[in-house]
């Protein structure tokens, strides 16, 4: 696993540092840390949940490189209830428009709270903005996924692969240049079993401290059907983020 993950880093990483190289000083960078937690402790109970991300995107005229990572982690009463990781990187292949566009994506989770031991996600699609300004932007966007898991079902391991349609909606609003409403949703059904299916949604809402920091509430589910798992998470925490 960490072999993969490893990998999976450094060819992103490889992937950035030739972009960075070959583009003029009219490409743009942005970066965002956050860091959101969720504490409670009595006298004979304690829980704490812990969930940290840094993402960094590279844009230039018709394309976007986008690097994500997330790492979540809680404990409750002295035992691990969530240590989950995401890594994650894909790229945007924009038309004349700039509305409709190609994407294409790589991603690694693991999770012990959906009982994922590993999973690699790769593929393409299209996607198209109804909205697209600097206060107001929806996208939705389906393509194929290859899915290749090592999952825990019944307790017993399996390995499997699969293809997988993604459907995806994204929004971002901002009101009065203080409040920013945004999310990504999924929903991943394979294409041989309707059973087999994954719901991903992460929403939060951000109130800009100055320009680079934020408060931020995040509420996150994940449903993973085919090992009948799944988390509802809210946190809560600041989050820096910058262009240039």
């Amino acid at each position: 696993m960490v072999k993969r993950i490893a990998c999976i880093v450094m060819g992103c990483c490889w992937v950035v540092a030739v972009a960075c190289a070959q583009w003029t000083d009219s490409t743009h960078y942005y970066v965002q840390l956050s860091a959101t937690n969720s504490i409670n402790k009595t006298n004979n109970q304690s829980a704490f949940l812990f969930n940290n991300g840094l993402r960094f995107s590279i844009q230039k005229e018709r394309i976007r490189l986008n690097l994500n990572n997330n790492w979540l982690y809680g404990r409750q009463d002295g035992a691990t209830t969530n240590n989950d990781y995401s890594a994650s990187f894909d790229a945007n292949f924009y038309r004349t428009s700039g509305r409709f566009f190609y994407w294409g994506l790589a991603n690694y989770n693991t999770s012990y709270s959906l009982r994922i031991k590993n999973q690699l996600l790769t593929g393409a699609g299209v996607a198209y903005s109804m909205l697209d300004s600097d206060v107001a932007y929806l996208n939705i966007s389906d393509g194929l996924l290859f899915d290749a898991s090592s999952i825990l079902e019944n307790d017993i391991p399996i390995h499997y692969q699969t293809i997988r349609n993604s459907f995806r909606l994204v929004y971002k609003f901002t009101i009065r240049q203080f409040v920013v409403l945004q999310g990504t949703n999924f929903y991943q059904p394979s294409l041989t079993k309707g059973s087999d299916f994954n719901i991903r949604l992460n929403n939060d809402i951000s109130f800009q401290l100055n320009r680079g920091l934020s408060l931020k509430a995040a509420l996150t589910y994940n449903r993973i059907n085919r090992t009948d798992s799944e988390n509802l998470l809210f946190t809560y925490g600041l989050a820096f983020e910058r262009y240039f």
